[in-house]
């Protein structure tokens, strides 16, 4: 084969793939309904670190009844949060930004009433999570699985 040929073939290939990709648009409303599924009914079970103490947490639990998109890349996270003696619903106004089809939680000091502001960054990928996380004076990372039900 000489070079021309290659080109030629190199040339059709790439066309053919670019031929077969989905629309953007249907990829983003399928990378949301599996969001949306993915985070609809489940509890999210791991650990955290802190930068005020060395280690890592016991376990911990955010149960997360429903996930759905309000407008844009805002969605409404209808959270259960049980820490301390704390134990209340709450619904928490996120961003989710995509990573191609991963979906990243986007948290810039939002107010969590009876617990606090937070900032977070929270991967969601293939029933895992992992992110980081601060508060006014301290911060660490968190990490576990996405587990269906509670």
């Amino acid at each position: 084969m000489n070079s021309r040929t290659l080109v030629t073939m190199a040339a059709i290939l790439l066309a053919g793939a670019g031929c077969a990709r989905k629309p953007a648009s249907d990829t983003a409303a399928e990378n949301e309904r599996k969001l949306e599924e993915m985070m609809t009914g489940v509890t999210l079970v791991g650990h955290s670190t802190s930068t005020t103490r060395e280690g890592i947490s016991g376990e911990e639990r955010y149960a997360i009844d429903k996930v759905s998109k309000l407008t844009g890349d805002v969605w409404l996270l209808q959270a259960r949060i049980k820490y301390g003696s704390i134990d209340l619903a709450v619904p928490i106004p996120v961003a989710i930004k995509w990573a191609g089809d991963t979906p990243v939680i986007t948290m810039t000091d939002v107010s969590i009433p009876r617990v606090g502001t937070y900032t977070a960054r929270v991967l969601l990928y293939r029933g895992q999570y992992a992110g980081t996380w601060s508060a006014k004076d301290h911060g660490g990372e968190l990490f576990g699985k996405i587990v269906r039900g509670r």
